[in-house]
């Protein structure tokens, strides 16, 4: 009898530390997630959207909707609340709430103009005339053109206005198709942990992403191209006649 209790007794104390263990890894990695992406328990957070360029009313793209589940679901995971803001009605500064911007700058103003104040390094091609320049990127001195369900490509930035620990990040994700957006939100998903390790749990990074084969595969199939980060937060310098143009890349 007594072989029989102490062998409950360390079978419970067992399990208890293994609860314990578990408990506390599962709130550390939670803490991680909330630091990284600037969403405490309870926070709120913004959700800005475009709107339907193939729709006469204001409306989000098939796409945009799928890209803001998967940011819902983090934003969930978090403990923290969301709200989901035109573009045009989002005019607010930024920092005090983390925010996710979906959409390029064609059809989401505040995009443009986080692009024109955090990376200013970035150029976007908004011809609304079909063309095979139109939606290219141009990051420092390298242009990326966009291959309509072949290869395309988004940027995916966690950024911050400065160097403070309790200023919110911005999260964009400005890709060349609504299909990119979603691919962009979904790799920001699978990969946030290791993000994290990289940068830092309050570093600024700007990734370009190519989607590859969206016709046959979706938003699924993505490759990291680059780490554009310095190029894209750097002001272009002045051009004249005899500087140098970029390369183009499909």
């Amino acid at each position: 009898m007594r072989e029989i209790l102490l062998g409950l007794l360390v079978a419970g104390i067992t399990a208890t530390l293994g609860w314990f263990a578990r408990t506390y890894l599962w709130r550390r990695k939670l803490r991680r997630k909330q630091r990284f992406f600037g969403l405490p328990a309870h926070s709120e957070c913004l959700l800005v959207v475009n709107r339907d360029p193939a729709s006469t009313e204001w409306a989000v793209q098939r796409n945009d909707v799928f890209a803001l589940l998967e940011l819902s679901a983090l934003i969930k995971d978090c403990g923290a609340h969301s709200d989901v803001v035109a573009h045009d009605a989002a005019q607010q500064g930024f920092g005090e709430r983390t925010e996710f911007c979906l959409g390029g700058p064609t059809s989401n103003r505040r995009m443009a103009a986080h692009l024109q104040s955090l990376l200013p390094g970035v150029r976007a091609n908004m011809d609304r005339e079909p063309g095979p320049d139109r939606g290219m990127f141009t990051i420092g001195e390298e242009s990326y053109r966009m291959q309509k369900g072949t290869a395309e490509h988004v940027l995916l930035a966690r950024l911050t206005a400065g160097q403070n620990g309790d200023i919110r990040p911005v999260f964009l994700f400005c890709g060349q198709r609504g299909i990119t957006n979603q691919a962009a939100a979904r790799y920001l998903a699978r990969h946030h942990a290791r993000l994290a390790r990289k940068y830092g749990q309050n570093g600024n990074f700007c990734l370009l992403l190519k989607v590859v084969n969206s016709q046959a595969y979706g938003p699924d199939v993505v490759e990291l191209i680059d780490d554009v980060t310095r190029a894209a937060t750097t002001p272009p310098a002045p051009t004249n006649n005899g500087g140098r143009r970029g390369s183009h890349r499909a």
